[in-house]
C-alpha cells in the first residue's frame, strides 16, 4: 500500500513539473541603434515588457552604440535570438544566417528627405551640396538617401551622420544646423511645417525575425504576442514611436533581394556558395 501511495505521490509532482520545452527561456532582441543606448532601453521596456508577460519568456534588449557596431557585430552573426530590422538588415539575417520571419510591421518601410521651409516646392536638387542630416550607413535611411541621388558622390548633399536618432536629425533642421534630413516616412508625416522635398520607393515593413535555434513553438508564441499587440492599449505609445500601426505575417519571399542595398558598404561580402562557411572578420574591437 506504501509503494502505491509513493508511486502515486510521484506521479502527482511529475505532473506538476512543467515539460522542458514549457520552460521560460532567456531571449535576446537585438535592434537598430536608431536612439542612444540608454533612450532605446527606455523606448523598448514596453515592449519587452509585453512579450515576457504575453510569451512567458524572458526578453533583453540588446542595443549597439552605433551602426558600425552593429553591423560589424550583424555580419559575425553575434549571438542574438530575435531581432527587429529594416527590410536589407531582415534579408541579410535570412540569406546568410537562416533567421526565420517572424512578424511585420503592417505599414510598408518609406523614407522621406524634409527640407528648410523656404525650400517648399523645390525638389531633391535643391540640397545638392548642401548639409543634410541622416543616421549613418548602413542604415536605410542613408542608403536610400544615396539612391535618390543616384549614388554620384559628386552631385548629392554632404551627408551629416552625427545625429543621434532620426527624430535628432529634425532637431539640426530646426536649429538651422542643416537645410535637410532623411527621416522614416511615419516621422516626417508629424512635422508638416517642413516640406517633403521626396520620399523613396515603399519597402516590406520593417520585421522581427528569429534565429533557426529558437524553437518554433516559441517563434510561434512571440509570432502571436506581436501581431496581437495593437489590441493592448498600453502599448499605443510604443506602436507610435516605432510608426507601426500592427503587425503581421511576415514571409521569407517579402524580403528576398533586399540584402543588396547593403553591397555598396564597407564589410559586404557576397553570400557564399552551398557547402561554403561564411568567413567571421576579425576586426578590431574600437571601443563603439
Amino acid at each position: 500500500m506504501k509503494r502505491i501511495v509513493l508511486a502515486l505521490g510521484v506521479v502527482l509532482v511529475l505532473g506538476l513539473v512543467p515539460a522542458a520545452g514549457a520552460l521560460a527561456a532567456n531571449y535576446r532582441l537585438a535592434v537598430e541603434p536608431m536612439y542612444p543606448p540608454d533612450q532605446a532601453q527606455e523606448v523598448y521596456k514596453p515592449l519587452i515588457d509585453y512579450l515576457s508577460r504575453t510569451t512567458g519568456h524572458r526578453f533583453q534588449l540588446v542595443v549597439s552604440r552605433n551602426y558600425h557596431t552593429y553591423w560589424r557585430d550583424l555580419r559575425n552573426n553575434s549571438p542574438v535570438d530575435f531581432a527587429f530590422d529594416d527590410p536589407h538588415f531582415v534579408d541579410f539575417r535570412i540569406q546568410r544566417f537562416g533567421f526565420v520571419p517572424v512578424a511585420r510591421n503592417a505599414q510598408p518601410t518609406v523614407y522621406a528627405l524634409l527640407g528648410q521651409p523656404e525650400l517648399e516646392g523645390e525638389n531633391v536638387r535643391a540640397l545638392i551640396g548642401m548639409p543634410v542630416a541622416c543616421m549613418p550607413s548602413p542604415s536605410l535611411g542613408f542608403a536610400l538617401l544615396g539612391e535618390m541621388y543616384g549614388n554620384n558622390p559628386l552631385a548629392q548633399p554632404d551627408i551629416r551622420s552625427e545625429a543621434i536618432s532620426w527624430r535628432d536629425g529634425v532637431e539640426m533642421v530646426f536649429a538651422g544646423e542643416v537645410q535637410g534630413a532623411m527621416v522614416p516616412g511615419y516621422l516626417a508625416e508629424t512635422y508638416y511645417n517642413l516640406p517633403t522635398l521626396a520620399r523613396t520607393r515603399p519597402l516590406p515593413g520593417k520585421a522581427f525575425t528569429a534565429s533557426p535555434k529558437v524553437p518554433a513553438e516559441d517563434v510561434a508564441s512571440v509570432a502571436k504576442a506581436l501581431e496581437t499587440l495593437h489590441e493592448d492599449a498600453e502599448l499605443y505609445d510604443v506602436l507610435a514611436e516605432l510608426g507601426a500601426p500592427r503587425f503581421e505575417p511576415a514571409t521569407a519571399a517579402e524580403y528576398a533581394g533586399l540584402e543588396k542595398i547593403l553591397s555598396g558598404f564597407y564589410g559586404y561580402r557576397t553570400a557564399p556558395k552551398p557547402g561554403q562557411e561564411a568567413t567571421v572578420e576579425a576586426e578590431a574591437v574600437d571601443g563603439n
